[in-house]
């Protein structure tokens, strides 16, 4: 079994829309403009919040996020098929954790 997290889309980029929490956080990024700075906000992101799940990069033409739209945030359980055993609604106020786990739970069984 495995988990990574799917780095998607920039949320509220600067150049597009920006949060007031992101700014009293210190969290503004511009869109990124290729898959370079992508990888960089993905990097820091991933350094910054401490997260020790490995971290995918959806590729620029965003094909991850439009299959499984993964924006803002979903969590999503793949069976030993490839298919989509569960998936959430918009996070974080569709997160259902003890869904999943009740679907983890049945897959291993």
């Amino acid at each position: 079994m495995a988990f990574y997290i799917v780095y998607i889309l920039v949320a509220y980029a600067s150049d597009i829309w920006q949060m007031p929490s992101n700014v009293s956080q210190h969290v503004v990024f511009a869109n990124p403009e290729n898959l370079d700075e992508r990888y960089d906000l993905a990097s820091s992101c991933v350094r910054n919040l401490h997260l020790s799940i490995p971290a995918l990069i959806d590729n620029f033409d965003n094909t991850t996020e439009t299959a499984y739209t993964g924006w803002p945030d979903r969590l999503y359980l793949i069976d030993r098929d490839g298919r989509v055993a569960y998936k959430s609604g918009p996070g974080p106020f569709g997160f259902h954790p003890q869904e999943l786990q009740a679907t983890l739970k049945r897959l291993l069984d």
